[in-house]
């Protein structure tokens, strides 16, 4: 049986990541492909318990370090449970967020050692990592806006963070996308939902449907 495909969105907050990610598994949907949409950090009950533990609560209720340990034992179980088995079976996976956030939000923003972060992700993820992934970029500011004016009183712990974290997160994504090229593409996240969704169509039609 083929291998389906893996295809990741990223980005900071406010992008429209999640919006984008349910278009984009609408649109597969039509095309009769089989997809299983999911998120990070989550996807399994027990990948979901930590999501409640790291986006609750204080900004400094765990250090960088933990959140990297604890991001990476949930991503374990997801890919163990969820991913890995969907790509087997020959289904498409839509996963907003995956290894390239911790990268940014626990390596760059965090400051945690990149190779430690590499480690992690070498032991976690090993051959796995995505066919493609779609950055989000938009100005920190830009995003943090969004993300206040869509549910202010939902403000988590990494939207309050703070702009020069946000702005380093951006940063190291661009740094990401242009690294590593035939992997990513990057998307505009300050136009317009329909222009947006455009640009994720166009991506994801010539790299994995030509």
């Amino acid at each position: 049986m083929k291998r389906g495909r893996f295809i990741t969105l990223e980005g900071g907050e406010g992008a429209g990541k999640s919006t984008q990610a349910r278009r984009l598994t609408e649109r597969l949907s039509a095309l009769g492909i089989t997809v299983v949409s999911t998120r990070e950090p989550g996807g399994t009950p027990g990948a979901e318990a930590l999501r409640g533990m790291l986006v609750a609560g204080g900004t400094d209720r765990w250090s960088p370090v933990a959140e990297a340990l604890l991001m990476n034992a949930a991503r374990s179980d997801h890919l163990d449970r969820v991913i890995r088995p969907a790509l087997a079976r020959g289904d498409w996976v839509v996963c907003d967020r995956f290894a390239d956030s911790t990268r940014a939000y626990q390596g760059a923003g965090g400051g945690v050692d990149p190779e430690f972060v590499e480690a992690l992700e070498r032991g976690v993820v090993g051959p796995d990592m995505p066919d493609l992934t779609l950055i989000f970029d938009l100005p920190a500011e830009t995003g943090l806006a969004r993300a206040t004016a869509r549910d202010a009183q939902a403000q988590g712990r990494f939207e309050a963070k703070g702009l020069a974290f946000h702005a380093a997160l951006r940063d190291e994504f661009l740094v990401i996308a242009n690294g590593e090229e035939r992997r990513c593409a990057m998307i505009d996240a300050t136009a317009d939902i329909e222009d947006v969704a455009s640009q994720v169509w166009t991506a994801v039609s010539e790299r994995l449907l030509a």
